[in-house]
């Protein structure tokens, strides 16, 4: 069920409120997942590749985030994704 994207956007700072979806270890792996839900007419951000790619003994995560109203959707996305691969 694919819906057409709201004009708002989750980077937008006076949006209401985002909430982490998932995470993942590069940011790409997170953009695919930001694909994946705009095709779903989710918008979401991927935040944190900058400090994802360095090397240290913590490494960094990538979080996809949503705005708080579609965080339940795109979990289920989410979700059937693992299930495919």
């Amino acid at each position: 069920m694919n819906r057409p994207p709201s004009n708002e956007s989750p980077t937008d700072p006076n949006a209401e409120n985002l909430e982490v979806v998932a995470e993942r270890s590069t940011e790409v792996a997170a953009s695919v997942l930001v694909n994946v839900l705009a095709d779903e007419g989710i918008r979401a951000v991927a935040v944190g590749g900058f400090t994802a790619g360095f090397r240290a003994e913590a490494p960094g995560w990538v979080q996809v985030k949503t705005f708080e109203r579609d965080a339940e959707r795109a979990r289920q996305i989410i979700a059937e994704l693992k299930k495919i691969g």
